[in-house]
């Protein structure tokens, strides 16, 4: 709607997590590096983040870039059962699997089982992706565990990559579910971008939608924007879409503070409290700067028993 009046070719700021207008921030850069990691580590990886981080938009970048030799299951709806997430699995994989009154777990792990070292003998890999996987249970993930049980004396046959919200970190390090943090070879937590970051993610995805003149936000409204979505992107792409098209109906070129005030009640109901809690963010921050402490280049190896 308001597209063609800022000069642009598409509208800049959809929720949809299109690759397309990922806007690579060096955590974003670490994020996706950890995914590409896991391809070749065996085992599992964590990528966390707070809702509206840009987990799932990596994770769209880092299936653009998986190898050809490389087969992906992705399973983003992870509310299952044992036995429905065996069935999904080998449904994504393609595994033909004998049909039964009663399923049991059996039914489907062989098969797998037999696909995994198949693929293996031809050079392929395999790769298991759950997303929202702060909602799988603590008896689906000791199924996921040993899943990575088989394996070669070179790597393991199947690479598990796990993409949730800040929870699933507190899950696995539950004591019910230590063997499975031992094979954790690569763990991140995506963090909201800086105010600087900001400003350039809102520059980054107008350019990609076609601004060739100026940027129509001044300093104040950018400010405000950092401000009112603490740099989550999912966040910043409401407010900014608003803002938009509030600027659009009225006829104004150059969007304001005030626009973005207006804007952030539209949205979220109140320009003051649309604010998350600074002292939760900080605190998460910090505890993400010790997870992530790693060695040269970002890469967290965490030894496998």
């Amino acid at each position: 709607m308001y597209a063609k009046f800022f000069g642009l070719k598409h509208e800049p700021f959809s929720i949809a997590p299109n690759p397309r207008y990922l806007f690579m921030s060096e955590r974003h850069r670490e994020a996706l590096a950890h995914l590409l990691f896991g391809l070749r580590s065996g085992g599992f990886v964590l990528l966390t983040g707070a809702i509206g981080a840009g987990k799932t938009t990596v994770c769209r970048c880092f299936l653009m870039q998986i190898p050809k030799r490389c087969i992906v299951a992705y399973i983003f709806n992870p509310k299952l059962t044992v036995t429905e997430l065996m069935r999904s699995i080998c449904e994504e994989f393609r595994i033909p699997v004998l049909q039964s009154k009663e399923e049991t777990i059996k039914q489907f792990v062989d098969p797998l089982n037999e696909f995994l070292l198949r693929t293996h003998a031809v050079g392929q890999n395999n790769v298991l992706i759950i997303d929202e996987a702060q909602n799988l249970s603590a008896e689906v993930l000791e199924q996921l565990r040993l899943l990575t049980n088989l394996e070669t004396n070179e790597r393991k046959l199947l690479q598990i990559i796990l993409i949730g919200q800040p929870e699933l970190r507190t899950m696995v390090a539950r004591p019910e579910l230590e063997q499975l943090a031992q094979r954790i070879t690569a763990r991140f937590h995506l963090d909201a971008l800086s105010e600087k970051d900001t400003s350039q993610y809102i520059a980054h995805r107008m350019l990609v939608a076609g601004l060739v003149t100026a940027l129509p936000f001044n300093a104040q409204a950018l400010r405000r924007v950092y401000q009112i979505s603490a740099g989550i992107p999912r966040r910043i792409n409401l407010l900014c879409d608003r803002a938009l098209l509030g600027a659009y109906a009225t006829g104004t070129a150059v969007i304001d503070k005030s626009i973005i005030n207006k804007a952030a009640i539209e949205v979220f109901g109140n320009a003051d409290t649309a604010l998350p809690n600074k002292r939760q963010t900080l605190r998460q921050r910090w505890m993400a700067f010790f997870e992530t402490k790693t060695p040269p280049l970002g890469i967290h190896h965490s030894p496998e028993p």
